[in-house]
Order: structure tokens, then C-alpha cells, then sequence
């Protein structure tokens, strides 16, 4: 895939980073393209080059959470620890932390159950990696253990951020991890 124009990145950038400043002062429903154009410096035909409307810039916004919860759930591998921990990665409590302080806007995208178009793009992502991970491990029912995980992680975030889960981000990170952890462990590992 080729890479982005430099300033078509710098302008998508721009206009993440000022939706995700609006977001802070009011939900999505409440934000409007002319508060984001005003706010990032660039004009409404700009905006409507890149985006079809705000809900796909919060997707594109809130995509790097999804790569965040990916690499956040698969950081203990850098160590040189051959095995598993069995706490989790100081990353994971950060990303619940971090996603927390966008907790609006994350609700708008991410609905209870995990549905929703920051729900989709999370299961696909974390599915992709997860089966990837197992099958170069060589460990058994790779599809399976892949949905599954993608799917309990996904509808887990979900609820919690919309408060049918009450924890705080350190908690729900050892909670999360342990399940997951015991899913791998149900289909077997390498």
C-alpha cells in the first residue's frame, strides 16, 4: 500500500485531534463539522475530502485505540520471558486508562456488546492478531481461540465504558487479562 501524502496526513491529524478536543467539552451528537474545521484550521471542502461525515472521523479518530488495545494486550511478548505472565502487561491498565479519558465518544462508536463501528473494527483487528500469533505458535483451533478472545475483549471494553461493568481501569485490566488467558488455555497452546 502506498503511504499518505504528508499533508493529507497532517490534515487528518489535524482533524482527529480536533475532534477528539470538542469531544472533550460534549458529546458527538453535539459536535458539528464547523466546530472541527474552525477548530483544527482547515475548511469544511477539506473535511468532506477526507470524511464522508463526523462519524467517520471518530472512527478514524478512535482507530488508534484499536491498535492500542492490540498491542496493549500483546506487550508482555517483548520481554525475554518465554511464558505467559501471569499479570498483566503494565500496558494494558494504561490503554483502560487512556480509553477512559474518552469515554463519550468511545460510547457513541463502541455500543454495549461490543457493536458498533470502533466494536467491528476492534473484533477484526484483534481477531487478525490473535490467530496470526497462534498459528505461527503452532497452537490448536487457531479461528476459534481468535473469535473468541476478539469477541470477549470487544464486548468486555464495551460494557465497561458504559458502565455495566464498574471498574476501575487497573481492576478490569487483571480481570480482562485473566480471561483471556483462560480462553488460550481452554483450546490449548503450543
Amino acid at each position: 500500500m502506498p503511504a499518505e501524502d504528508p499533508r493529507t496526513a497532517r490534515t487528518k491529524t489535524r482533524l482527529r485531534n480536533a475532534l477528539l478536543a470538542e469531544c472533550t467539552d460534549r458529546p458527538l451528537e453535539k459536535v458539528s463539522v464547523s466546530a472541527v474545521t474552525t477548530r483544527a484550521g482547515v475548511g469544511r471542502a477539506t473535511f468532506y475530502l477526507h470524511y464522508d461525515d463526523l462519524r467517520a472521523l471518530a472512527t478514524d479518530a478512535c482507530a488508534e485505540v484499536v491498535r492500542n488495545a492490540v498491542d496493549a494486550l500483546h506487550a508482555w511478548q517483548g520481554g525475554a520471558a518465554p511464558r505467559v505472565p501471569a499479570d498483566p502487561p503494565a500496558a494494558l491498565a494504561e490503554f483502560f486508562t487512556e480509553v477512559a479519558g474518552h469515554r463519550e465518544l468511545h460510547r457513541t462508536l463502541l455500543r454495549p456488546g461490543g457493536s458498533g463501528p470502533l466494536g467491528e473494527l476492534l473484533h477484526h483487528e484483534l481477531r487478525e492478531r490473535s490467530r496470526s500469533e497462534r498459528e505461527r505458535a503452532g497452537a490448536p483451533h487457531a479461528d476459534l481461540a481468535a473469535s473468541a478472545v476478539a469477541a470477549a475483549f470487544t464486548g468486555v471494553l464495551a460494557d465497561w465504558l458504559h458502565g455495566l461493568i464498574d471498574e476501575e481501569p487497573d481492576a478490569i485490566a487483571r480481570r480482562v487479562w485473566s480471561l483471556l488467558l483462560a480462553m488460550h488455555r481452554a483450546w490449548g497452546t503450543a
